[in-house]
């Protein structure tokens, strides 16, 4: 019988990449085997992502008419690199013409899953650096950016047992996606590209996935602020394990008329089927390890703002709210969501 997962194993397995304040040793060994991506500018230099080995090793073997200049220091572990093209359209062509030599010699796996869609890499005070392929990004460590809805009604005369008034709708992956196949995920989720405002990313994402009017979502949609963590993948992430995904996802929810008037529907292939789940059901499927990951992360951040795990009914309930916000060390707009610079701590 496979292992229940508890509240802190589903944290765990979410933001899974040690922390240097709570486990020095752990994050000491993790990051002895990567190398830190770096960024110079006038006023010097900083990270913006982890290389793991073999990227460096590819890196190392691709002509530098193709990658550009690469400046390796061993003694500190980091990696220059794009810093010598002058302008983001230089960058963004360079690192274009890399990974798409890469794709071309299957070089790496999780390549396959090209999609054709330039995501941002930030530098400091969130200057765009520059734009990457969304399928490479987890070669470089760089942060990912996304956004995730949870959409609900309140109801408690469907003859349901349960505990609360909430009823939310939950996706089933479809079985032909390349990541994550056929696992449970937030009612709307989707990564946020190149200058891609995150609302109308949303917007844009429950029309696509969910078949959710616009109005409807523009108007009733409400942001709740960000979730963030730091993902280690596995081999249902499509590629290799291994890559490291600092992430940092805006979070909506949208309260569903209660009488069924409009309800998520399929619409571009992304999901299998949609159900209406009460929170006793869906922490059945948490525990069942059933949810992708990052989703669960999602799901469980909507049972604590909403009152469903507190202090005195979660023993892991200061880990999870630490964890879902964890403070990402590289440059990006997800700087001023965070309670440490903000003023919220």
């Amino acid at each position: 019988m496979a292992k229940r997962l508890t509240t802190l194993d589903l944290v765990k397995q979410c933001d899974s990449f040690p922390s240097e304040e709570k486990d020095p040793q752990g994050y000491a060994e993790v990051t002895g085997s990567l190398y830190t991506l770096i960024w110079k500018d006038d006023e010097g230099s900083f990270p913006i992502g982890w290389i793991p080995p073999a990227v460096l090793d590819a890196l190392t073997n691709t002509p530098e008419s193709v990658r550009g200049p690469m400046d390796v220091n061993p003694a500190d572990r980091t990696i220059l690199l794009f810093n010598q093209a002058k302008t983001y359209e230089e960058r963004t062509a360079l690192v274009a013409q890399l990974t798409a030599y890469w794709r071309a010699n299957q070089t790496f796996r999780i390549l396959k899953g090209w999609r054709d869609e330039l995501w941002p890499v930030y530098g400091r005070n969130s200057e765009l650096l520059f734009s990457m392929e969304r399928s490479a990004v987890g070669l470089f460590g760089a942060t990912r950016y996304g956004v995730h809805l949870s959409a609900f009604i309140r109801r408690t005369d469907d003859g349901k047992d349960s505990k609360y008034d909430l009823r939310i709708w939950v996706p089933k992956r479809a079985a032909t996606k390349s990541t994550y196949a056929g696992m449970l995920d937030n009612t709307v989720a989707g990564g946020l590209m190149t200058n891609e405002d995150p609302f109308d990313c949303i917007c844009r994402e429950a029309d696509e996935e969910a078949s959710l009017p616009e109005e409807i979502v523009r108007k009733q949609a409400k942001e709740t602020g960000t979730v963030t963590y730091i993902y280690v993948t596995d081999e249902r992430s499509g590629g290799e394990p291994g890559y490291i995904y600092p992430e940092c996802q805006w979070i909506y929810d949208l309260e569903l008329p209660a009488d069924g008037s409009i309800v998520p529907e399929p619409k571009d292939g992304e999901v299998e089927s949609f159900s209406l789940r009460t929170v006793e059901e869906i922490q059945e499927q948490l525990a069942q390890g059933l949810w992708k990951p990052n989703c669960a992360m999602v799901q469980l951040d909507f049972f604590l703002r909403h009152g469903i795990l507190t202090p005195e009914n979660e023993p892991a309930y200061e880990e999870l709210r630490t964890r879902a916000h964890r403070y990402i060390p590289f440059p990006g707009p997800h700087h001023k969501y965070h309670p440490s610079e903000n003023g919220t701590a």
